[in-house]
This record gives C-alpha cells, structure tokens and sequence, in this order.
C-alpha cells in the first residue's frame, strides 16, 4: 500500500463551496415557478446529485409527470438562477482553501469531479482557483452522473492513475457512493446531510486544520477498510 494517494479528487458543491445554499434557493424558486413547493425530504434527497436526478425527485415530489419538455425547460431555467446566485458570490466551505493549498505545496495532482454541468462549473473554478486541478470533470460529460462511478473513474483515467490509488473528498451520500464504487479512498466531510460509515471511507467534521499529512494518513486508514 502507497503512503500517500496518488492524486486527491475533490467534489465542489457542499465540499469546496458553500454552495448546496444556493442550490435550495434556485430548487425552491423552480418549484415555486412550477405551482409547487419543494419538501425538505425531497431537497434532502437531491444532495450531490446531478440536474437529471434532481428534476425527477422534484417532479416526483410536486407530483407532476416526468415529462421530458417540461423537464428540459425547468433545467434551463433552474440552470440560470443559478448560475445568478453563484455570480453573487462562492462561499468557501471552512478549510477548503487552506487544504487545497496544502495538497498542492505537497505536489499531489488534483481533478475537480462536479455533478454540477459545465456551464456553472466554469465560473466556479474561476473563484475557487482553477490552477489547483490538472482536470475536471462534470456531470454532463459523463454517461452516468454519481452516484454511478463514471466521473471519478473519469477524473482518474485523466491524470493517468488508478482509482483505487485515490483519496476523493466529498460531502454527500451521493458522491461518496460514486467515489466509493470507483474504487477510491473517501474522505466524508458531511454539509447538508449524513453520511453513513462505509468501506474505504473516513469521516471528518470539516476540513479546517487538514494538513497533507493528515490527508496521507486518511488514506492510509481509509484502504485499510474493505468491505466486510
């Protein structure tokens, strides 16, 4: 077993940013904008999952029918407020820059693996700071957003490293799913929602304080737990 994780992979919303926040605003404002109003357990479900999901809980929740037309112009719409409120400003999730640097300074490569779709992605990296990440990958460029493994098995094939050599960061059930069922390690920092115990994985209250060397040593413990 490595020492340290041959590249860290991080999720951005709820993880890096403070941004789920943003996303109940435009979800409820997209509820609202359909005759509805969204219930907490439905937004609860929608954490980290990406914009095909998100619709079909919120349409199931309002009690609409998943119809495709309706559905595509709700994405666009929730896409734009969106993209409104993130111009308002990112917030950083308390730690996210300090570790971000620290991985870097220990010259570890890093990819951005995102649910959310490109056209939010890129203005977010311009605020969190794309020299940090030799690649991203978004939800709209894969064939399966998380919880399926297709964006980090996508990030890995990009730095040209085995998944199962990675430490990902991630917030959500969703998320930790995706990197799990890839093959990484997985560091859980949970915002909006818990996140239950599982193989490959470790828990954190926040990433404040988190040096590389706390990052190695997670890792360490994180490949030491195989599913039972």
């Amino acid at each position: 077993m490595a020492d340290a994780p041959a590249a860290v992979l991080w999720d951005m919303d709820g993880t890096l940013v403070d941004s789920e926040k943003l996303w109940t605003v435009s979800i409820a404002d997209t509820a609202r904008r359909l005759g509805g109003a969204v219930s907490a357990p439905a937004r609860a479900a929608m954490v980290g999952g990406d914009m095909a999901a998100t619709l079909d809980i919120l349409f199931d929740d309002l009690g609409l029918p998943r119809d495709p037309e309706r559905q595509a112009e709700a994405a666009s719409w929730m896409t734009e407020r969106t993209g409104e409120l993130f111009a308002e400003g990112l917030e950083w999730r308390p730690g996210a820059l300090e570790a971000l640097r620290a991985v870097a300074a220990a010259g570890w490569p890093m990819a951005l693996v995102t649910n959310t779709q490109r056209e939010l992605t890129e203005p977010a990296l311009d605020a969190i700071g794309r020299e940090f990440f030799r690649v991203s990958v978004c939800g709209d460029e894969v064939a399966r957003g998380k919880p399926a493994p297709d964006p980090y098995l996508r990030a890995a094939e990009l730095l040209g490293v085995d998944p199962a050599s990675c430490l990902a960061v991630e917030d959500s059930v969703t998320g930790a799913q995706a990197a799990q069922d890839a093959g990484a390690a997985v560091l859980v920092v949970p915002c909006e929602v818990a996140v239950p115990v599982g193989p490959r994985r470790v828990q954190r209250a926040a990433l404040s304080g988190l040096t590389a060397d706390d990052l190695a040593a997670i890792y360490r413990v994180a490949v030491a737990r195989p599913a039972a």
